[in-house]
């Protein structure tokens, strides 16, 4: 007989079938195609496998591993906005607060409770596994738009000063994969794909 919490669980794993169907702004590699929030997470997931060895301090990489695989979940009901959008907050918590509830809470009550409060620690980037997470969230788009001459940088006339700055979160969680990443940026302005304004 089918148990209770198996028929939430399968309604759960359903619904997230739509991570699949939200397209990011970012391509894959090299590459015009755009890729989906479940490829992101995916991808963040692998990432986290590979690298975890360069992260600053000793980090639960199971924890680490649902962090970046529910963190984008909540983008069903709210979307995806562009980290360098202008216009709209990246940081729409609320409204996202309010995706994880009804997500996560097609799940049996403790693990509805359990992915919530793992969704919240990541959202609030404070633990070390919070910030290596968000290292992997910042460096994937980063080796994607090098891969792609540019790929979003250019494509939406992002200066070198604000992907600087959105992109130095990395250094939180690693500061090795922080000094490749630097190094790639520079390389980026060198090459011209990624400009510096000047004042």
């Amino acid at each position: 007989m089918q148990t209770d919490n198996l028929l939430k669980q399968v309604s759960f794993i359903k619904e997230i079938d739509k991570l699949k169907y939200i397209q990011r702004k970012t391509k894959l590699f090299n590459s015009d195609r755009h890729e989906n929030d479940a490829e992101h997470s995916w991808h963040l997931a692998m990432m986290t496998i590979v690298l975890a060895e360069h992260s600053d301090k000793p980090i639960d990489v199971l924890k680490v591993l649902k962090m970046v695989l529910i963190h984008d979940i909540v983008e069903i009901d709210a979307g995806d906005t562009f980290i360098y959008d202008s216009t709209k907050s990246h940081t729409n918590t609320e409204e996202e607060l309010i995706a994880a509830k009804r997500i996560f809470g097609l799940l049996p009550s403790e693990q509805a409770e359990e992915l919530i409060a793992i969704w919240e620690e990541f959202e609030e980037g404070s633990t070390d596994e919070a910030k290596f997470s968000k290292s992997m969230d910042r460096f994937e788009p980063l080796l994607q738009n090098t891969s792609d001459h540019g790929g979003t940088w250019t494509e939406f006339n992002v200066p070198y000063q604000k992907v600087y700055e959105k992109k130095k979160a990395i250094k939180n969680g690693s500061s090795v994969i922080w000094n490749y990443a630097e190094n790639l940026l520079n390389e980026s302005v060198d090459k011209g794909i990624l400009i510096k304004k000047t004042n």
